[in-house]
């Protein structure tokens, strides 16, 4: 079984996070999406809030499993017997961080590739940081994020 893991902060999942897991679960038997708990990061969503996010988006994708790890890619790849990484790409600058990384991971682990999925052109421009900004001023996120997750962001902006 071709198993990939596509890794990120997820804070929140957006549309274009969404496009790449779709596209990717049509390449390997099974897609892993793994929230990574990133310390030195202050995300908006708990861990449990963002995979529990996830699951609600992806709910209709079978080969789909939501998960989080914490520690290094490659350990947790080697854990859940993944043969490959999944990166989504947006800009050039994404590709120069990604690569370091890509080459890092095959460095630690030589039999786990890296595949990197273009971002659609709609979502080119979509960012989670931005959907938070969009929605701490009350601006509309229809375009941005499923119906579920503009509303977990409104009720995080009310909160605060």
């Amino acid at each position: 079984m071709k198993t990939a893991i596509y890794p990120g902060s997820f804070d929140p999942v957006t549309y274009g996070h969404i496009d790449i897991i779709k596209r990717g679960a049509n390449l390997f038997d099974k897609l892993i999406v793994a929230v990574l708990l990133n310390p030195s990061k202050k995300p908006l969503f708990s861990v449990e809030e963002r995979v529990e996010l996830l699951k609600a988006v992806t709910y209709d994708i079978p080969n789909v499993e939501i998960d989080y790890f914490d520690g290094l890619l490659v350990d947790y790849a080697k854990k859940v017997n993944a043969n490959a990484i999944i990166k989504g790409l947006r800009m050039v600058s994404d590709f120069e961080y990604e690569f370091q990384m890509a080459l890092i991971n095959k460095k630690l682990n030589p039999s786990l590739e890296t595949i990197f999925l273009m971002t659609s052109a709609k979502y080119g421009y979509l960012s989670s940081s931005v959907v938070k900004e969009i929605a701490q001023f009350g601006g509309c996120l229809s375009e941005f994020v499923p119906d579920i997750v503009a509303q977990k962001l409104k009720e995080k902006f009310l909160d605060n």
